[in-house]
């Protein structure tokens, strides 16, 4: 497929210019005078160079991978539909959509970018983390950071053993449990050649806690909504975590809130803290873990 650069340019133009700051989490200011998003606003939120991003409106430039065009589809905020559309303007066939995809939805980002000071994330049907805010990186650690198999929540909690680091060992047992029966039930529904069956797979061959769980064949086995944390900076923490799915994606977007009044929710008000400073450090990220949630 060829690069249709007048039209990516023109889409990209206009896709800008109807993005509001609003919508994507940011401050407006007193003097905008800009139609919709300005051009290094829209390179940041697509995590490129604005002058990178500025060639594309311009006509100007390589052809811009797969990878980049993801990037800004998400920046964007596009749907399903116009993230289609950019990557045959780009030159490119779409990626599938669906349980693997890991486009998130617009509706489930316009929550998520309003929870700057709280920690969530969303997280793929397999637990691999797509976003976190800044309070969710210093509660769990930087999920983000990880890549192939180990990008999978469950994955690392049966291979690597700082990945429980974060959790009360006598939740241990249950947890393994709930991630075993998720994997088995999942595999059930999405069949063979899914990420499902190749996590198995995997986890089949490394880990004989694995292998003895799934013998027991166990599904409908879930983790708790209060979640309990040892967290190296806070220490104990006892916390909820309400969950938004988006059905057509099978993203979930999750949040952790404490009770009013209570040490736990004075614990979390000092991450947003942490969470607000790792803005402008190196990028390091809270509690190192990037374990199961």
């Amino acid at each position: 497929m060829a690069i249709d650069r007048t039209g990516l340019a023109e889409f990209l133009r206009r896709r800008r210019e109807v993005l509001q700051p609003e919508d994507v989490g940011l401050p407006r200011g007193p003097r905008r005078r800009t139609a919709g998003l300005r051009r290094e606003e829209a390179a940041a939120l697509c995590f490129m160079s604005t002058d990178y991003y500025s060639r594309l409106e311009r006509e100007r430039g390589p052809q811009p991978s797969e990878q980049m065009i993801a990037a800004i589809a998400q920046g964007l905020h596009l749907s399903v539909d116009e993230r289609d559309h950019l990557f045959r303007l780009a030159g490119h066939q779409p990626p599938p959509r669906g349980a693997a995809s890991e486009h998130v939805s617009p509706g489930l980002l316009r929550i998520f970018d309003r929870l700057g000071d709280t920690p969530a994330e969303i997280v793929t049907e397999v637990g691999e983390t797509l976003r976190q805010t800044p309070p969710g990186v210093a509660l769990v650690g930087d999920a983000m950071r990880y890549t192939g198999p180990a990008r999978s929540r469950g994955y690392r909690w049966f291979t690597d053993p700082a990945a429980r680091d974060l959790y009360l060992p006598e939740d241990h047992a249950h947890m393994s449990r709930t991630y075993a029966a998720g994997l088995r039930a999942l595999l059930a529904i999405r069949g063979p050649g899914s990420r499902a069956a190749y996590l198995a797979g995997l986890l089949l061959e490394e880990s004989e806690e694995f292998r003895s769980l799934w013998e027991v064949h166990e599904v409908g086995i879930h983790l708790e909504e209060r979640k309990r944390y040892r967290h190296p900076e806070v220490g104990r923490l006892d916390l909820n975590c309400q969950t938004l799915v988006d059905p057509h994606q099978s993203h979930r977007l999750m949040v952790w809130t404490a009770e009013p009044g209570t040490e736990s929710h004075d614990k979390l008000e000092v991450l947003a803290v942490i969470g607000a400073q790792s803005l402008t450090s190196s990028g390091a990220g809270g509690a190192g873990s990037g374990g199961p949630r």
